[in-house]
């Protein structure tokens, strides 16, 4: 139920609002995991002051980024573990595609805590009698192509609805002997996310006031 006294959003307003925190997110304000609750939260948004809560500790308007800052003279970043371990996890920038290789070892790469500098996390995956882990928040749209030869790629990802402008990430996953997999929040080690005093006061608004009231109406 919506206050009387609430404008209700549009469409336009939603996908704006989405817009913005896209561009905030390429500019390191948001973490991969920040950005996808954001985004799932200004689609469930009923309100304009529900749409300004997700971007009141943003600024007016994303500052400009030339292209070429972004795009150009960057290289793929590689993480590699052969015959052992390598993991990178909590927060880290993501400003370039990604590598990871796992020769008879594993490699983890958690990128629910990362800056996302760019419109797709672009990552090669390539797992040689070893195991290559993604993480990703739950409700980003995850792309796995390539190849698995007596091995498994696979992806176990709660994802968005469809029509959602959510985060994309896109997997070329190439198995040996070896599996590469792209898991969600609800198939790994739950983090703490920042994001979580939002949600209490969006339970605020939706859930005990109006409860409250309804009592108060004796019924």
């Amino acid at each position: 139920m919506t206050d009387p006294g609430e404008v209700r959003a549009s469409d336009a307003e939603r996908e704006a609002v989405v817009e913005l925190l896209r561009e905030a997110s390429v500019e390191g304000r948001l973490t991969l995991a920040e950005l996808t609750d954001r985004t799932e939260a200004a689609y469930t948004a009923t309100t304009q002051t529900e749409l300004a809560l997700l971007t009141q500790d943003l600024p007016a308007a994303a500052a400009f980024t030339p292209p070429a800052e972004r795009r150009e003279g960057k290289k793929r970043r590689w993480f590699v573990g052969v015959l052992g371990d390598t993991k990178r996890r909590g927060t880290w920038r993501i400003d370039q595609e990604l590598g990871a290789v796992a020769v008879m070892g594993d490699v983890v790469l958690d990128l629910r805590e990362a800056e996302v500098r760019t419109d797709v996390v672009e990552i090669m995956a390539v797992s040689v009698m070893g195991d290559v882990k993604i993480i990703v928040p739950d409700g980003v749209n995850v792309d796995l192509d390539g190849m698995a030869i007596m091995g498994d790629k696979r992806v176990d990802v709660q994802e968005a609805p469809r029509g959602m402008n959510v985060p994309m990430v896109r997997v070329h996953a190439y198995a040996i002997m070896g599996d590469v997999k792209v898991l969600g929040d609800s198939r790994a080690k739950p983090i703490k996310r920042g994001w979580s005093a939002w949600r209490e006061h969006w339970r605020q608004l939706h859930g005990d006031d109006h409860g409250d009231r309804s009592l108060g109406r004796g019924y």
